[in-house]
């Protein structure tokens, strides 16, 4: 019943209501803050090796194969927007990373990267999840405005798993921004508002993407493939070495695989 109500509408609201739930998802991790003031090191690595996992097998099986085919369908070289729009999406998120003020769990104010700025510790640690957000988001506006755009690549099962998957990884990075302002003397409440509001720029990202997608069909190939270089990006520059960080590198390489096999799985059987 939900499913057919949900094939009605248009791919922009699909990508919308998608990406709500991968907020939602985010929040409902910063909500463990309400139970627990300090997680399991070990655990929440897992957990980060788990969403890297995740975001690596959504790179290829939801993006980049996709963008593949479809530039074989318009007589393209497939190669040829798999490898720009991935090396473009890396370069996005460089800049970004570089200017944008943000800081990583577990690591002093002074270790802050992006510009320099008096903005709370709190703030910056928002933002350092945020950063991640912004290709999640984007990536699944993408995959729903390429269902809208009459693709034969694109599957709305596909892009229903691509959400799936992201909003399964966005349960830790809730977790990951709250308990650590919980624990240093933040109040629940407010570090579970923080929390979930590093979630909030992925409905905007998916709105954006679906939208251009359907405004700029020709380039759909590209912006797949920029949408996979900006998670990839975001991979291996921050969730694996914070996953790594604190020593538990075998918890997090297994939760990695495992996060891959799940996001493969899920692809696979839906799309």
């Amino acid at each position: 019943m939900f499913l057919e109500w949900f094939k009605e509408l248009n791919p922009i609201t699909q990508a919308l209501l998608a990406t709500l739930f991968t907020w939602f998802l985010t929040a409902l991790g910063a909500g463990v803050v309400f139970f627990f003031k300090e997680v399991n090191r070990k655990f929440l690595d897992g957990m980060l090796g788990f969403a890297a996992g995740v975001m690596i097998a959504a790179s290829f099986w939801s993006l980049l194969a996709p963008a593949i085919e479809m530039s074989e369908n318009l007589g393209i070289p497939g190669w040829i927007p798999a490898v720009v729009g991935f090396l473009l999406g890396g370069v996005f998120l460089r800049f970004v990373d570089r200017y944008l003020p943000h800081l990583h769990p577990g690591l002093s104010q002074g270790k802050a990267e992006g510009v320099k700025t008096s903005w709370e510790r709190s703030v910056l640690l928002v933002l350092a999840v945020t950063l991640h957000n912004i290709p999640e988001g984007l990536a699944v506006g993408v995959a729903f405005g390429a269902v809208g755009a009459n693709l034969p690549s694109a599957s709305l099962a596909g892009a229903i798993a691509l959400a799936i998957g992201i909003a399964i990884q966005n349960f830790p990075e809730g977790t990951a921004v709250s308990v650590p302002l919980r624990r240093e003397g933040l109040s629940p409440m407010k570090s579970f508002m923080y929390g979930q509001a590093s979630g909030i720029v992925e409905p905007i990202a998916g709105v954006l993407g679906a939208a251009a997608v359907l405004l700029m069909r020709p380039i759909l190939p590209y912006a797949l493939s920029f949408a996979a270089g900006a998670m990839i990006f975001v991979v291996g520059e921050e969730l694996i070495p914070e996953s790594h960080q604190e020593g538990n590198s075998h918890i997090a390489t297994a939760g990695l695989m495992l996060g891959f096999a799940v996001m493969m799985s899920l692809d696979v059987a839906l799309g």
